[in-house]
C-alpha cells in the first residue's frame, strides 16, 4: 500500500467521527490565529494536568466550557501531554490508547453529551504520573533501517529509539513504520495481554490523522513502551491457518467474547485493534496477525454467556436506561439492550446511553479499560449486529467486567 492510499484509509478513521461531529461554536476567519488562540487558552489547563492537580484542572475545564470553547477542540489540543500519561504499575500506554478510542465514541453522542466525556478523560489524565519530557531530536541524515530501531530497543536506549523511529518515519513513511511496529508487537501478545498490538495500533491511528502537527510525542511514548517491554525481535511470519469460516473475524469473535474478566476482555480489545489497522497488511501478514491472536487466546471451553438472556422492553428514555444501568447487573442491561441492536438508530442510541451512563457513574477514578472495552464492544455490535449471539456476548462481556470493577471501587 502506498502513502496516498494509507492517507485515504486513515482519513476514514476521522471521517466516521467527523461526519456527525459538532463543529466549534466560535469561528475565526484565520485558522492559524484560531489555533494559536486555543493553544494560549490551554496553557493553564496543561499546567494543571502536568502538576496532577485534579481540582484545578476540573475548575479550569468548567471555565473553558463556560467561555464557549468547544469540548472536542479541547480534547484535540490535549494530544501532546496525553502521550506522556502513565498508568503504573503497568508499562502499557493505556491512557494514550483511551484518548484515541474516545474519537470513535464521539459519533454516538449529541453535542451536550461531549463535555462530560472530556471531563472524565481530563480527570483521568490529571491524576496519573507523566513520562518525563524528552527534548525533540533532529531527524538523522543517514539512512535508518528498522533493524536499527530494534537494536536501540535491545540496548534500552529510550532517546535513541525515539530518534530512530522519527527518522525512519520521515524516510519510509507512515505505512512502513506502523506496519513494522505492529508486526514487531505481534511477537509479544501473550506476555502483554495483547497490549503490544492494541495500544500501539490506536496510538499509530491517532498519529496518522495529525497532519501538519508535531508527532514527536508519539515516538517518545512508543520508544518508552517498547524499551520497557523489550520488544526487540520481529517474529517470523506464522504459517497461514485454515480458518473455520469465510469470515475469520467472526470465527475469532465467537471465541474472544467467551469468558469473564480482564484477560478475556483483552482478547476482544486486541481483535478490535487488529481490525482497525488491517489495511496496513498484505494477506500473508494479516494471516500471521490472526494466527498470533489464536495462539494468544488459546482454547476456551463453554458457550457464550449472553445467548440465553431474553430480551426486555426497550427503554423509553435515557433516564429509564440509566435506572437499569445503575443496578449494575450485566444480564439486565443486556436484556434491555437486545432490541436496540437490530436497527442503525437503535445501535446509535445504545452507544449514546452506554457512554452517558459511564460518564454519569464517574466518581473520579476509572480503569481505562472501562473506555477501551466499551470501544471494542460498540465496534462488535456495529459490525456484527446481525450475528446476535456475538453482538450480545461482546456487550455482556464488557458490562460484566465494568460492573465488577465499579462495585470493587465503591
Amino acid at each position: 500500500m502506498n502513502r496516498r492510499k494509507f492517507i485515504k484509509v486513515s482519513a476514514g478513521y476521522t471521517g466516521y467521527a467527523a461526519f456527525r461531529m459538532i463543529l466549534p461554536k466560535v469561528f475565526h476567519t484565520n485558522a492559524l490565529a484560531r489555533k494559536e488562540d486555543s493553544l494560549m487558552k490551554m496553557d493553564d489547563l496543561s499546567h494543571a494536568l502536568e502538576r496532577d492537580n485534579t481540582a484545578e484542572a476540573d475548575r479550569l475545564l468548567r471555565e473553558k466550557f463556560d467561555e464557549g470553547i468547544d469540548a472536542w477542540e479541547i480534547h484535540l489540543l490535549l494530544f501532546p501531554i496525553v502521550q506522556r500519561v502513565l498508568n503504573p504499575p503497568f508499562i502499557n500506554p493505556h491512557l494514550p490508547k483511551m484518548y484515541a478510542i474516545n474519537r470513535e465514541l464521539i459519533p454516538y453522542l449529541k453535542s451536550e453529551d461531549i463535555p462530560p466525556l472530556i471531563r472524565l478523560e481530563v480527570s483521568e489524565y490529571t491524576r496519573r504520573p507523566k513520562l518525563e519530557m524528552l527534548k525533540k531530536a533532529k531527524i538523522l541524515e543517514h539512512t535508518v533501517t528498522f533493524g536499527d530501531i530494534e537494536s536501540a530497543i535491545g540496548d534500552q536506549d529510550w532517546g535513541k529509539t525515539a530518534t530512530l523511529m522519527a527518522t525512519f518515519h520521515a524516510q519510509a513513511g507512515d505505512v512502513e513504520l506502523a506496519r513494522r511496529l505492529l508486526l514487531l508487537g505481534s511477537g509479544y501478545l501473550s506476555s502483554t495481554l495483547g497490549h503490544s498490538i492494541s495500544c500501539t495500533a490506536f496510538i499509530l491511528l491517532e498519529m496518522s490523522v495529525r497532519k501538519g502537527e508535531d508527532i514527536w510525542p508519539v515516538f517518545v511514548t512508543l520508544a518508552d513502551y517498547f524499551c520497557k517491554g523489550r520488544f526487540q525481535n520481529s517474529p517470523a511470519l506464522r504459517n497461514s491457518a485454515d480458518f473455520p469460516s469465510a469470515d475469520p473475524v467472526l470465527s475469532l469473535l465467537l471465541e474472544a467474547t467467551k469468558g469473564r474478566g480482564i484477560v478475556n476482555l483483552h482478547h476482544t480489545i486486541t481483535l478490535y485493534a487488529m481490525e482497525r489497522v488491517r489495511h496496513l497488511f498484505n494477506h500473508e501478514e494479516y494471516s500471521h496477525m490472526m494466527n498470533a491472536l489464536i495462539v494468544f487466546m488459546g482454547k476456551k471451553e463453554g458457550k457464550q454467556a449472553a445467548v440465553d438472556i431474553a430480551g426486555r422492553e426497550q427503554p423509553a428514555s435515557y433516564s429509564s436506561f440509566y435506572e437499569t444501568f445503575s443496578e449494575m447487573d450485566a444480564k439486565s442491561v443486556t436484556a434491555v439492550s437486545r432490541g436496540m441492536i437490530a436497527s442503525s438508530n437503535g445501535r446509535k442510541r445504545l452507544g449514546r446511553f452506554l457512554i452517558k451512563s459511564l460518564c454519569d457513574t464517574y466518581k473520579g477514578n476509572y480503569d481505562p479499560h472501562f473506555i477501551t472495552g466499551l470501544g471494542s464492544a460498540l465496534w462488535v455490535i456495529d459490525r456484527y449486529w446481525n450475528q446476535e449471539s456475538v453482538a450480545l456476548n461482546a456487550l455482556y462481556q464488557y458490562l460484566d467486567f465494568l460492573f465488577d470493577g465499579l462495585r470493587s471501587s465503591d
